[in-house]
């Protein structure tokens, strides 16, 4: 995935306008620097200090040869980064609903870059609103395997 086109967010205002956009691939973002410094922050945040994210000196006698970003680092920037790609702004409100089925088939060094494709796989009507499924594809620079992998739910409700 070399690809270094970037994508305007689309921004769907209605039910009938999200479900046209089932299968559609949107990205991928801009790139995200993984830095020393984000990974400190993220483990002063969450309380997870494991030194493999937080110790550069004991890191590079690793087989990783250094610091890794914490694989829920990754995962969290998925919201932020989604909103390169598509926005609910024509909606009353949008909340982050969870994800299933997460993984994390690679390492990100410190030092690396990280971007999102995502593809819209459902948009269904439920008591409230819309349930919008993502699959989220988080790829590193100059790596052949994905760094998170995962289904992100939305619900979205809209303007009366």
């Amino acid at each position: 995935m070399t690809d270094t086109t970037t994508a305007r967010p689309v921004s769907p205002k209605t039910f009938n306008q999200l479900t046209e956009l089932i299968g559609r691939e949107l990205g991928p973002t801009e790139w995200h620097d993984v830095t020393q410094e984000r990974v400190n922050a993220f483990a002063d945040a969450t309380g997870d200090h494991q030194w493999i994210h937080v110790d550069p000196a004991r890191a590079v006698a690793t087989d990783l040869g250094g610091t890794i970003a914490h694989g829920l680092y990754s995962l969290s920037l998925g919201p932020a980064l989604s909103a390169e790609l598509i926005r609910f702004d024509g909606f009353a409100h949008s909340l982050n609903y969870g994800y299933e089925k997460v993984r994390f088939p690679a390492p990100v060094p410190v030092g690396s870059r990280i971007r999102l494709r995502a593809t819209v796989a459902s948009a269904e009507l439920v008591p409230g609103g819309i349930q919008v499924t993502t699959n989220h594809v988080v790829e590193r620079e100059g790596s052949p395997k994905p760094v998170v992998v995962a289904v992100s739910i939305a619900r979205v409700v809209e303007q009366s």
